[in-house]
């Protein structure tokens, strides 16, 4: 084990034995319930060392940077002035590592137990954290080591400026690329047998010919081989999200530069499926929490301090989604349906709100569709799937809006689709823009063209001029990026040096390319 992560993980920090006869009941409650999860170890830390750990994202063998001691003090003022505290870290190994601060009370320690062996039940056998690395805590301890070795042969400020720019860049991952081989790379020869391919022609006789085959269709099926031929020979042939992994892959850097980039981009990628199954995972977390503690664990003595602590965290604040209460709530609507069976063709063909309140066919299959739901959705499919009309209604649900001329939050909409498409597109974009590399030749220049697909919300130009700006340092090249600010066709350039604004895009929908980015061009 790697000499930091003994700082944390030493002999000694286990659980006191009236905690560890906890433990092994909970844990036998779980697996009676038909949790099934890697072998969970805990630690007990201070509230400094469980900061520390949080700082690092639960991985406290993670490579030496300045803005994990930031995180470190933002966390340790918050919760010095109780505006903040962490109960428990869980994170994705075999085995599994859980900390637990040391100052919690006893029921809390209990409590936070069996979450985190639910969590563990579901990093185990959700399909989106398959292909994870199950000993990530070594890799990072590898990743630590690696970065240390380069800061001796390159020097600290070197290696933190660039691992900056690389950090900048890590939330512009495809998470999806593990699961979807999206770009294929044409071959010269496959290019030009393309280009000296016949037109494709409908079979047809002699006489009819000309009637099959007019000379208009000969002449669109020719417009498109030829578009075909030029997007074959676009590199990349295809738009690619993955903009991080594209940089990684082609960018002109040292080799050095290539490892910290490479650093950065494993651990990207290894955190992503817990940001796409947030509501997913902590409400499956607290849905076992909640049904082992009040069934099996509380004692008489400890019901109000469960149920004043549980209710902190399943509180939801005016504007915010709370995952943990959204979550538990989803599951037990799922449990509930499936239990009274209400999902169907007489189910959907029912139209009697009278008829569907006293609906129940005592099919009791909730269970086994909690855990089949489990193994396979994340977030996105999860909410479009399971959240309903009815649970919208019967949980308040609904959209805010900012009202500028009262200067406050207000209610938008209560209906079910706009209440459901808001919390789709919160989960889709999970508050980063989607970025799509177009053209690694633009003009011919070696240019980086880049395109934003806009969906609602404006970039913050802050924001976007330094994220530019470090991707045309990595790139050695101008950096241009295709969105829409104030409802208008822009595009953003950098040459590493300043921004600059200008009016239309780059690159037409026909994919023709314009002839040089300050060219004028009309916008609709």
């Amino acid at each position: 084990m790697a000499v930091v992560s003994q700082r944390f993980l030493r002999d000694g920090r286990g659980l006191p034995p009236e905690l560890e006869a906890a433990r092994v009941e909970i844990e036998a409650l779980a697996r009676g319930h038909g949790l099934d999860f890697f072998e969970t170890v805990f630690v007990m830390c201070t509230y400094e060392e469980i900061n520390m750990i949080a700082s690092y994202g639960g991985f406290p063998t993670r490579y030496p940077h300045w803005r994990f001691g930031m995180d470190y003090l933002q966390m340790q003022k918050s919760y010095e002035f109780g505006l903040s505290k962490i109960y428990e870290m869980v994170i994705n190994t075999d085995p599994s590592y859980a900390y637990l601060m040391d100052c919690n009370l006893p029921v809390d320690q209990k409590l936070v137990m069996a979450h985190v062996f639910g969590h563990v039940d579901f990093f185990k056998n959700n399909a989106w954290f398959a292909h994870t690395n199950r000993k990530m805590l070594d890799q990072m301890a590898n990743h630590a080591t690696k970065v240390e070795r380069i800061i001796d042969r390159q020097g600290q400020a070197d290696v933190e400026r660039f691992l900056e720019m690389c950090v900048s860049l890590d939330n512009l991952v495809d998470p999806y690329a593990p699961h979807i081989v999206r770009q294929r790379v044409s071959s010269e020869a496959e290019v030009q047998a393309a280009a000296d391919a016949d037109v494709s022609r409908l079979p047809a006789s002699d006489y009819m010919d000309p009637f099959i085959n007019p000379p208009e269709f000969l002449e669109a099926q020719r417009e498109r081989k030829a578009r075909s031929v030029q997007r074959m020979r676009r590199f990349p042939e295809s738009p690619d999200r993955d903009v991080l992994g594209f940089l990684l892959r082609h960018a002109p850097l040292e080799r050095w530069q290539r490892e910290l980039m490479q650093v950065v981009y494993d651990e990207a990628c290894y955190f992503q499926p817990q940001a796409m199954t947030k509501i997913m995972n902590e409400g499956w977390a607290s849905y076992w929490h909640t049904k082992m503690m009040t069934q099996h664990i509380l004692t008489d003595a400890e019901v109000v301090d469960y149920a004043d602590h549980n209710a902190g965290t399943m509180s939801t604040r005016p504007g915010q989604l709370n995952p943990y209460a959204l979550g538990v709530k989803l599951w037990r609507h799922v449990e509930e349906r499936w239990d009274k069976g209400r999902f169907g063709k007489d189910w959907m063909a029912c139209d009697d709100p009278m008829e569907q309140e006293r609906w129940d066919t005592g099919a009791g299959l909730g269970r086994d569709k909690i855990f089949e739901v489990r193994r396979t959705h994340n977030d996105v499919s999860f909410v479009d799937t399971f959240l309903t009309e009815d649970f919208v209604r019967q949980h308040g649900m609904f959209t805010t809006r900012y009202d500028a001329r009262a200067k406050r939050w207000v209610v938008d909409s209560d209906g079910f689709r706009e209440v459901k498409q808001q919390v789709l597109t919160m989960l889709a974009t999970r508050g980063a823009p989607r970025i799509l590399v177009l053209d690694a030749d633009a003009f011919h220049r070696g240019e980086l063209l880049l395109d934003h697909p806009h969906e609602g919300l404006d970039l913050q130009l802050d924001y976007a001029r330094e994220v530019l700006g470090n991707m045309a340092r990595i790139w050695s090249r101008p950096v241009h990026l295709q969105t829409r600010l104030d409802d208008k066709p822009v595009t953003l350039s950098h040459d590493g040096e300043e921004l600059k604004k200008v009016d239309g895009h780059l690159r037409r929908e026909d994919g023709s390319r314009r002839a040089d980015p300050d060219a004028e061009e009309e916008t609709p």
